[in-house]
């Protein structure tokens, strides 16, 4: 097969955009929470990104909170014409770091404020509406009224594209019927795909799908599999793992996060990464072994 690369794209509202970008959320302190470790090194990070063609950064301003958006502002400001900044909104953190709802119309509009303000922007990319029902997993429920707030705030200009995040098909297939989305940001990583059919059919329709973890998250991917496939092709399990979901379906955008510049760049070489047909079958039935 062809190897893929970085100059494999995919459209995110009226952008095209490289299918390997970066997920600031891992800027913030321990737990998402609070600023950096090392403030210069985050800034870094984010230049290092921009500098080897990362064209699409995801963050949100409940990173934080603040923090991420913030330093993107920093690092990055004014933004260059291709960069295409997706934030989300629909979540809180409260004074001990957890993660809690906010999800009432007033919380989300002014959600969408918060990140116009902190990012230093007049208008914003794409907004995802995190869908926080369950804050730690998608749960049914009608999202009608949230999502006819974000659909406003586009229609006032404040909002070019919108997008979901943690949502079920149900709830996908009702937001269609109020606006157009984009994309939809769902955990989905190669243990973790009960997106499966869901990404399909995403894909059909030109709907780009994002999958958050999609190293495995806060629980790192750990397989034998994994790693005997790395190993074969002189590459980290993580490159693999990465190279996999490009190989996976041509909708899916990565965003994989990470506070160090040499991770950052082991990760973009993934882009690079050409796995064998039978290194595919191999790590296709890691889901199913998990």
């Amino acid at each position: 097969m062809p190897s893929i690369d970085k100059s494999g794209t995919f459209t995110l509202g009226d952008r095209s955009v490289k299918r390997l970008g970066y997920g600031a959320m891992q800027l913030a302190g321990p737990g998402v929470f609070g600023p950096p470790k090392d403030h210069d090194s985050a800034l870094a990070v984010l230049r290092e990104a921009v500098a080897r063609g990362v064209d699409h950064i995801d963050t949100s301003d409940f990173y934080g909170p603040h923090v991420t958006n913030r330093l993107i502002r920093e690092a990055l400001a004014p933004y260059s014409d291709d960069l295409t900044i997706v934030t989300k909104i629909g979540a809180s953190r409260g004074a001990d770091g957890s993660w809690l709802p906010a999800f009432s119309p007033e919380e989300l509009t002014q959600a969408v404020y918060d990140n116009l303000r902190n990012l230093g922007l007049d208008v914003l990319d794409v907004v995802n509406l995190r869908i926080t029902f369950d804050v730690h997993g998608p749960a049914e429920g009608s999202i009608e009224e949230q999502f006819a707030v974000l659909a406003g705030l586009q229609q006032k200009g404040l909002v070019r594209h919108i997008g979901l995040s943690n949502a079920t098909s149900a709830q996908i297939e009702e937001a269609r019927r109020i606006a157009e989305i984009v994309c939809v940001q769902n955990q989905y990583n190669l243990a973790h795909r009960s997106d499966d059919a869901l990404i399909d059919e995403l894909a059909h329709d030109g709907i780009a799908y994002v999958p958050f973890f999609p190293l495995g998250g806060f629980n790192p991917l750990q397989s034998s599999t994994l790693s005997g496939v790395a190993q074969r092709l002189g590459a980290t399990p993580m490159q693999v793992a990465l190279a996999w979901l490009l190989r996976r379906a041509p909708n899916i955008l990565l965003i994989p996060g990470t506070s160090s510049v040499a991770h950052l760049r082991e990760n973009l070489a993934a882009a690079e990464l050409n796995l064998p047909e039978d290194a595919v079958r191999e790590l296709d039935g890691v889901a199913m072994a998990a």
